[in-house]
């Protein structure tokens, strides 16, 4: 069964969210409207000058029911269901507190809103010294990053690829080049396949992968894609790409080309997501002629 395509531009899936994992975060992926949602909050490190997380208290968005939260060893657990609610973990003893020098994460569940649409939970993250309030939602300014922002889920409407895409970008091309490459990273709520890629701006676009055997750097096409739940996978030059050939125009730096992304599940139902990736002549934030160039 193949579902309506989904439009997002390149920049509506903030990295931030999932990537580096430095500030207190959901693991990455969408999630579907309605259904019942685990909710694994990602703490990266301590607070600033401190040695240890102490306490983390997540403030439950409206529209999220809390079903449940997991037991974790050494912490106590609080919940307040007044107003939209919110849990409070607590280490029972010092010992107990989560070093700064290693992640960890804290489990709750509950059904999500009904409507589609970004969800934000604010989380005070109370260490041994101070505290870091993540609750800052964004304003849309261009280029806007927040220092403490909220843990962010994008909730999709149900028949939608659940897949969220981020830093999408496609390589300028050269008059006469016939061939470029699209990057990104992709993260699934779900097991998916990438089973297939579309652009009016190219004859054949294809996934392919760039691999070393022996001392020469090879590059082959790949029907399929494995994208694990939960995780996000990379398409970057010298790895997993896409691949646009036989160009049907300039690909030229300041554009923004649509890519149609095909997914497949488990069962074999397909669903189709549209990302607008502006066209660049380098990766984002790196230097001119870096990576690898089609």
């Amino acid at each position: 069964m193949r579902f309506a395509p989904k439009f997002i531009a390149a920049s509506a899936i903030l990295a931030g969210a999932a990537a580096s994992f430095a500030h207190v975060v959901l693991q990455p992926g969408p999630a579907v409207a309605g259904s019942t949602y685990d909710a694994a909050f990602k703490v990266g490190h301590a607070c600033k000058d401190a040695r240890s997380t102490t306490g983390l208290t997540v403030r439950l968005p409206r529209g999220f029911v809390l079903q449940d939260v997991p037991a974790r060893t050494g912490w106590k657990v609080d919940i307040d269901r007044s107003g939209t609610g919110t849990v409070r973990w607590t280490a029972d003893t010092p010992a107990q507190a989560l070093p700064g020098d290693r992640k960890g994460e804290f489990l709750l569940r509950g059904t999500l809103p009904a409507a589609p649409g970004p969800l934000y939970f604010a989380v005070l993250q109370s260490c041994d010294a101070g505290s870091a309030d993540w609750a800052q939602l964004p304003t849309g300014a261009a280029g806007e990053k927040l220092p403490f922002p909220a843990a962010r889920l994008n909730v999709v409407a149900p028949g939608s690829a659940l897949v969220d895409v981020s830093g999408a970008w496609v390589r300028a091309a050269v008059p006469g080049q016939s061939g470029t490459g699209g990057f990104m990273t992709l993260a699934a709520g779900a097991p998916l396949k990438l089973v297939g890629v579309a652009t009016p701006v190219a004859g054949v676009a294809e996934v392919h992968e760039m691999k070393m055997e022996g001392d020469t750097m090879k590059m082959r096409a790949v029907p399929a894609l494995a994208l694990p739940a939960r995780q996000a996978v990379e398409l970057r030059p010298g790895g997993y790409h896409l691949m646009l050939m036989d160009l049907k125009q300039p690909i030229t730096a300041g554009n923004v080309i649509p890519l149609t992304l095909t997914f497949e599940d488990a069962a074999g139902a397909k669903s189709t997501l549209v990302v607008q990736a502006p066209v660049q002549a380098a990766p984002p934030g790196a230097a001119a002629g870096e990576g690898h160039k089609h």
